[in-house]
């Protein structure tokens, strides 16, 4: 199997179009078809199916997809290694929303500042359970994980903080009057979710679970921004990490509930699988990752987060 080759085969494995592959690639179409039948003919299976006007990977295509993401990126980090003075190659990042939005950008510029050649690819992670599946596949180099702290053999954490959930609503809803919210107080309550298999989703709805609530409203969002407009226009009320909505409780925009019920601690980590070896750029990236965290944390004025030791 050629190194080009599985390169093609990726791409088409995330496309699914040939079309597509080939112009993202810059190659003929024809090209593309015969490095994709090449590798069927190498491995005597087909990789792709079509499913009426549907291309699919069939099921040696999705177990190769797993060793393809593997001996590419060990190819990278090889000639990385190799021709490290050249400072390029490329970092792929498992990450939540709200990690993109709130704390990586000043971090990103201050790696991108020292290699600007090296190639940052941001995926998401909903979850830990996700992120953790990537990082065994090789499909990731390291992962941030909002989550509570919960160890796994097979990888490498590197807590960096800890902060709270916060169950919001607009100023001008009525719980925001109310001494003190419980559970019971949002059976009648629209509540604003994020995606399924986000971790703070799963935690708040354990929560509801363990207190026999099920409010008769809720509304599903992919993205945070979305959530916390829907909240300040008083159409429900959702729980979110505190840095998520920290600028808006300061600027009035919205409410934090006197919610009496003990959620458990959010913990971001950087993970890392222990097999992994370090490349110098990606050897960096964890420096400043820990660097970044911990001045964030020093001119925090908001004492509810809390460093943790590596």
């Amino acid at each position: 199997m050629e190194y080009k080759y599985l390169q093609t085969f990726l791409v088409a494995s995330e496309t699914m179009n040939f079309t597509k592959t080939a112009a993202k690639l810059q190659y003929a179409q024809s090209s593309v078809t015969a490095q994709i039948k090449s590798l069927e003919q190498d491995l005597e299976t087909p990789l792709f199916e079509r499913l009426g006007k549907k291309l699919v990977l069939t099921q040696a295509g999705k177990q190769l997809k797993r060793y393809a993401y593997q001996i590419v990126h060990l190819t990278t980090e090889a000639r990385t290694a190799i021709g490290a003075g050249e400072k390029t190659g490329t970092i792929i990042v498992g990450a939540q929303e709200s990690q993109c939005t709130y704390r990586l950008p000043e971090l990103l510029k201050n790696f991108k500042s020292k290699y600007p050649l090296v190639n940052l690819i941001f995926k998401p992670a909903h979850s830990d359970e996700s992120a953790t599946e990537s990082l065994l596949q090789g499909e990731l180099d390291l992962a941030f994980i909002m989550d509570t702290n919960k160890p796994n053999p097979y990888l490498e954490p590197n807590p960096l903080l800890q902060e709270k959930l916060i169950l919001v609503a607009s100023p001008s809803n009525t719980l925001v009057s109310k001494p003190t919210v419980l559970p019971d107080d949002l059976q009648e309550e629209t509540v604003l979710l994020t995606e399924k298999g986000c971790s703070y989703r799963i935690m708040f709805e354990q929560k509801l679970h363990e207190y026999q609530v099920s409010p008769k409203n809720t509304l599903e969002f992919v993205s945070l921004e979305a959530i916390k407009k829907c909240v300040i226009a008083n159409l429900g009320v959702a729980m979110l990490p505190e840095m998520a909505v920290a600028e808006d409780l300061e600027e009035g925009l919205l409410m934090e509930l006197n919610w009496d019920v003990e959620m458990p601690v959010l913990t971001t980590q950087m993970a890392l699988h222990k097999n992994k070896w370090l490349t110098p750029q990606l050897h960096d990236f964890v420096e400043l990752t820990k660097a970044h965290f911990a001045t964030k944390i020093d001119h925090s004025s908001e004492g509810d987060q809390k460093p943790l030791t590596y």
